[in-house]
């Protein structure tokens, strides 16, 4: 690991504890000497939605037996009742059971039951003809009153005298008759003349003084009417209704919609609306507290044929506002989504207060209830989180608290709600849930939003990843939600704080493997969990161990290996990108999972892992899958570093030093330096040091110190400490000009890199141990500046500073003051002979 990586690792760790202790000197020099490295690759690429659905087009739902994206809306599809959805359950006729009339006497107790009679002669009709008008009469309007009890507090009052002219205007006036019920739920047109006659009135007949007096007298409390409750409430609710109310429904009624409507019109009647919208509120009638919310809901239904979006919002915001429900409300949640479907509406949300009312709907307790208007909804929402700017606005809004809100309700439900409520019906005749429809949208909406780097800490603070492992637990079987959520994780591991949150998150890694091995054909899938599991292993040593310790987890990936590796005899197949991208993601977690000593001594004994990498530097140049080339020459590196008897690496040495010769001499800058890694390790088992003398490859070992890549250098450094082991190979070196360019690299790269000044010290005591060194003179020179701690300037920054200290104190220090005594020693004996 580089002093940068170990920087790097010691930041991520505030994550883990607040009160970390700073490393001692011994434990930085211990973790510098390491040579094992963890890769780092690019995030699978998402291509964006042409078009804006519900459902990908890659999507593995059925066409058939998904709601659809596409539909037509007008006024005449929605109920003007606003009625309750249909149970679908036909109830049994009642039995019918006729009651008679019951009078009422003065004291509110019930007279003498009066039984039919016999219809009189028409003589005695003509007589009383008068008398039996009013007393039908009288009956007939006291049948229609509400049955009354001596409890009542009700005073009725039949002299028209005690009531002021002003109150009698303002209320109701009682009918003569009793009207027929409407059976589709209709205001009768006698009802709805009189409201017009009495806005008439109102307006034209009764004086200024008169309304204001009528206004002023509010505080009081008039005599109730017969059939009426308060007389001051129904007076107040009626004279607001044809002031405010009823003169911008005449309004909308007027206007007949149709084709070429004007901007100027619309914005017209968005204000009204609006205009209505906040008179309603401000009189607390919005919901189902108005009485004649039914005609409002009428009047707007019929606007939707307009055909102007920007009215439609409008319209959707008071509708719901409303508090419809049923169909009514599964086409306004639909009417909202196809204009969200259209990227040029985004500016119409921002303006608007919709996605608050839409959030609303999403907080509902009985959201079973509603069923597709939900998916519709969260569709919608998912669609807006598209755009960058709405996607902030959502963030603001607290969205991701109310999608895990949602999903949770939804995972949560009881089975029978889901089996009778939920389930939507498809062409084909099967049936999927409603629930599973919703948390696509749900998750899609949540993998848009985690494109935001601030959206991370709402992530963390709603314990967003313990939640969405949940839902993969429950919908392990549904693709579509699978790869939303693998979405997420691949976006969110590659920040430290959010990794480090996952890779707590008990059982993650052994669901993610499961996954793997269900769905092992689905590479957008498999390659996104790869990539997850490989910023996991490259942070957390506990993430190593549970990939290891899983029941079946190393089997599972090398089985994924030989799965996408192909076979040579099908070139095509092997060489496909999407192939390429899965086996790139799998090695580099094979790479970081062999950082730990116990997962690496396994993966090193384990002969197919290692037949499996050799195959890929068979069968693969660098030049057409560099970083996958890369990627295995960097696990073999990290393999070979165990060289127990087990190891397969160590017993296949011959085979893979002749494949890194191939890499070495290649152009890939990034190839030459994991090969020449590889062979720092290798280069320890003495057959290997013949190998690299034997084919002339220390002589490019050589020339890579001239390199101006202090990476290159130092791996350059191993090869050559190792080789000069051998009495045999040191004169060899001295004769390639080792020295010269030892010294040159140690002025260059000292100051700046410390380990790589003590690997280069090492080297040139190994390469002189039995001749005298040349360019002596010029080494002591750079040996006194060097050792000389007061001889240069420390960096201004604290942690910098204890690296580079320590590294120049414990692993430079000590190499360079013997050799600078050696040459010392063999500067005094030259003199002596001289």
């Amino acid at each position: 690991m580089s002093l940068m990586e170990l920087q790097q690792e010691k930041s991520e760790h505030v994550y883990m504890s607040t009160g970390n202790r700073r490393q001692t000197s011994a434990e930085i020099v211990s973790e510098a000497r390491r040579s094992l490295r963890t890769l780092a690759t690019q995030r699978p690429f998402t291509p964006q939605e042409k078009h804006r659905q519900l459902f990908g087009e890659s999507s593995s739902r059925a066409r058939d037996g998904r709601p659809p994206s596409a539909f037509s809306l007008h006024a005449q599809n929605f109920e003007a009742p606003d009625s309750r959805p249909g149970s679908g359950t036909r109830l049994s006729p009642l039995e019918h059971k006729p009651r008679l009339s019951v009078s009422l006497d003065e004291d509110g107790h019930e007279k003498e039951a009066a039984h039919p009679k016999p219809p009189a002669e028409r003589g005695n009709t003509r007589r009383g003809s008068g008398g039996s008008r009013a007393r039908q009469l009288i009956s007939a309007s006291i049948n229609h009153l509400p049955p009354m009890t001596p409890r009542s507090n009700i005073v009725l009052q039949h002299k028209a005298s005690d009531m002021s002219q002003e109150a009698r205007v303002g209320v109701d006036q009682p009918e003569d008759k009793v009207r027929p019920h409407c059976a589709d739920g209709r205001e009768n047109k006698t009802k709805a003349s009189s409201e017009t006659d009495l806005h008439t009135l109102i307006k034209h007949r009764i004086p200024q003084s008169a309304r204001t007096d009528v206004s002023s007298k509010k505080g009081s409390k008039p005599e109730a009417k017969l059939g009426h409750g308060k007389g001051d409430d129904n007076m107040d609710e009626s004279l607001f209704w044809n002031t405010k109310v009823h003169p911008v429904l005449q309004e909308f009624e007027s206007f007949v919609p149709g084709d070429g409507v004007s901007e100027e019109i619309v914005g017209h009647l968005c204000s009204a609306c609006t205009g209505l919208h906040d008179a309603l509120a401000e009189r607390g009638m919005l919901g189902r507290q108005c009485k004649k919310r039914s005609t409002i809901l009428r009047t707007l239904f019929r606007l939707i044929d307009v055909g102007s979006d920007r009215l439609n919002l409008t319209l959707a915001k008071l509708i719901l506002a409303l508090d419809v429900s049923g169909n009514n409300l599964l086409n306004i949640c639909k009417l909202i989504f196809k204009i969200s479907q259209n990227t040029s509406n985004d500016a119409l949300f921002l303006t608007s207060s919709i996605l608050d009312s839409l959030l609303s709907l999403l907080q509902c307790e009985d959201v079973w209830s509603k069923g597709e208007a939900v998916l519709y909804c969260v569709g919608s929402l998912k669609l807006l989180s598209g755009n960058s700017t709405l996607s902030r606005l959502l963030l603001a809004k607290d969205f991701i608290c109310v999608l895990l809100w949602l999903s949770k309700s939804l995972i949560h439900s009881k089975p029978a709600a889901l089996s009778n409520v939920t389930k939507h019906k498809s062409e084909g005749g099967g049936q999927h849930l409603i629930a599973g429809h919703i948390l696509v949208q749900a998750t899609a909406a949540l993998r848009n939003i985690a494109d935001l780097s601030e959206s991370r800490p709402s992530f963390l603070s709603n314990k967003a990843f313990s939640n969405l492992c949940w839902i993969l637990e429950n919908h392990r079987n549904d693709l579509d939600i699978c790869i939303n959520v693998a979405r997420i994780f691949s976006k969110l591991s590659t920040y430290t704080e959010c990794c480090y949150a996952l890779a707590e998150t008990p059982r993650c890694c052994s669901l993610f493997l499961d996954l793997l091995g269900k769905h092992s054909k689905k590479q957008d899938l498999v390659v996104r969990l790869l990539f997850t599991l490989g910023n996991l292993t490259a942070k957390s040593f506990e993430a190593r161990e549970r990939v290891y310790e899983e029941d079946g987890g190393i089997d599972v990936l090398l089985d994924l290996f030989q799965a996408y590796q192909g076979t040579p005899s099908r070139p095509e197949q092997c060489h496909a990108p999407e192939r390429v991208d899965v086996l790139v993601k799998l090695i580099r977690l094979l790479a970081n999972l062999a950082i730990h000593p116990t997962v690496g001594t396994a993966l090193a004994a384990n002969a197919l892992c290692t037949q499996l990498l050799l195959d890929v530097l068979e069968c693969r140049c660098v030049q057409e899958s560099e970083e996958l080339v890369i990627n295995v020459v960097a696990t073999i590196n990290n393999l070979s570093f165990y060289q127990g008897e087990s190891s397969v690496v160590r017993s296949q040495h011959k085979h893979i030093s002749q494949l890194l010769v191939k890499l070495l001499l290649g152009s890939s800058i990034d190839g030459v330096l994991e090969a020449t890694r590889v062979f720092g390790n290798l280069s320890q088992i003495k057959d290997v040091r013949h190998f690299i003398m034997q084919h002339k490859v220390h002589q490019f070992v050589v020339t890579l110190l001239d390199s101006k890549n202090p990476d290159v250098c130092f791996s350059a450094c191993g090869v050559l400490t190792n080789l000069s082991a051998d009495p045999e190979n040191r004169a060899i070196l001295r004769d390639e000009g080792t020295g010269q360019k030892l010294i040159d690299c140690l002025r260059d790269f000292g100051p700046q890199d410390w380990h790589l000044a003590s690997v280069v010290c090492q080297t040139l005591w190994n390469c002189s141990l039995d001749g005298e060194l040349q360019h002596s003179q010029e080494l002591l020179e750079i040996l006194n500046l060097f050792t000389d701690r007061g001889a240069f300037q420390w960096p201004s920054n604290d942690g910098v500073r204890q690296v580079q200290e320590a590294c120049w104190e414990l692993l430079f220090l000590p190499v360079a003051e013997r050799l600078k005594q050696r040459l010392h020693c063999e500067d005094i004996s030259v003199r002596k002979l001289s």
